[in-house]
């Protein structure tokens, strides 16, 4: 995945979790902020930031979208509409472990009462994929949610219906970063959201979990990571 006209800012604040104030060449703008999560422990007033320039677009609203942060020395990409991308552009690449013979990948699919982000097919198999973007990072461990997610635990458990019918159901977290050394379930924030990965790894549901290399204009898919029941 790549973003185009990317420039370097400055985070100020975070008035509403849409919209930021960021500095840009001494100038202070308004950015949207492609994640709704919290992300509290990455908006730190002060903090450098790079954003996609839309200013082109006569549509928008604000001229910049706020793509990714550094926390330290590391780049975390905190666009949460990118991770389904780059999931499905390392499905077709074959750069994920365990798919063999793919003939199809569609985005956006239902089934029951969700829709998850994946549906696959090989020649003797075929399934779901729910991808979720993970920017929270504390001591080298990746974390998922950093906010209460209702919608993950629901669909989490509707896949244990699809395993029942006879597909495969995979939660796929996409750690938009390179650094964490594992990731595990956040339960302090979510013990809904643990309970029900839990749950559906117990009945069938598979968990991967990769990084990623994140440039400044760039992220693609990273090497898997160790899941932490």
């Amino acid at each position: 995945m790549r973003y185009k006209k990317m420039i370097e800012g400055v985070f100020l604040k975070r008035p509403n979790r849409f919209i930021a104030h960021v500095l840009i060449n001494g100038i202070e703008e308004i950015a949207h902020v492609k994640n709704t999560g919290r992300c509290a422990e990455l908006l730190i007033p002060g903090a450098k930031i790079l954003l996609e320039d839309a200013s082109d677009n006569p549509n928008r609203k604000t001229k910049y979208s706020l793509i990714s942060v550094w926390k330290g020395d590391m780049l975390v990409n905190m666009d949460s509409q990118v991770p389904n991308a780059v999931v499905a552009h390392a499905l077709k690449e074959n750069k994920i472990e365990g798919f063999k013979d793919l003939v199809k990948v569609k985005r956006e699919v239902t089934f029951g009462q969700s829709r998850y982000d994946i549906y696959f097919e090989t020649h003797g198999e075929k399934g779901f994929i729910e991808v979720k973007g993970v920017t929270l990072e504390k001591d080298g461990i990746a974390m998922f949610p950093d906010a209460p997610t209702e919608r993950g635990s629901k669909h989490a458990l509707e896949m244990v219906k699809a395993i029942e019918e006879g597909y495969t159901g995979i939660i796929f977290f996409l750690i938009q970063m390179k650094g964490p050394g594992s990731f595990r379930l956040n339960s302090e924030m979510d013990q809904k959201f643990s309970e029900s990965v839990k749950y559906a790894v117990n009945n069938g549901v598979r968990v991967l979990v990769y990084d990623s290399i994140v440039g400044k204009e760039t992220i693609e898919i990273g090497k898997p990571i160790e899941f932490i029941p």
